[in-house]
């Protein structure tokens, strides 16, 4: 070695011998091409994992709101003809939701206006209760004082 040359120890850099210096491993630390990446990608997928779950579980029980929202207003129309035609408001309100005349509970008639309240069927209990759907639908002109 000449003295005032600087030695290099970089890579592709002449070494202290003179001889070019060995190239760092181009795959990471496991030997396999990209293995780093496929691992960042799997940690990233478990960690949004729960935020994608918990979004579709919200549109399904809004979804199911909307749904009981429709099914209420029809139950509650059928409980007007129904009163219109001197029947059993609050069977035909069943009937029309598809249940036995025992759901009498969701069914009021006062007059001549028949409220059915419909609980929807999503996925997330307590938010069913909360987005229950009351429908109301008058049988004829409303009686004035």
């Amino acid at each position: 070695m000449s003295p005032g040359v600087p030695i290099l120890a970089a890579h592709g850099a002449p070494g202290p011998a003179g001889g070019e210096a060995p190239a760092p491993a181009a795959h990471g630390a496991s030997g396999r091409a990209g293995g780093g990446q496929r691992g960042q990608a799997t940690v990233e997928l478990v960690a949004l994992l729960p935020v994608v779950v918990g979004v579709v579980l919200a549109v399904f029980t809004f979804l199911a709101a909307g749904k009981a929202r429709e099914r209420a207003a029809q139950a509650a129309e059928a409980g007007a003809v129904a009163l219109l035609h001197d029947g059993d408001p609050r069977a035909a309100a069943c009937a029309a939701l598809g249940r036995s005349p025992a759901c009498r509970r969701g069914v009021r008639v006062r007059g001549h206006e028949v409220t059915v309240s419909v609980r929807p069927d999503g996925p997330i209990g307590r938010l069913n209760r909360q987005l229950e759907a009351t429908e109301s639908a008058l049988a004829g002109p409303e009686a004035t004082p």
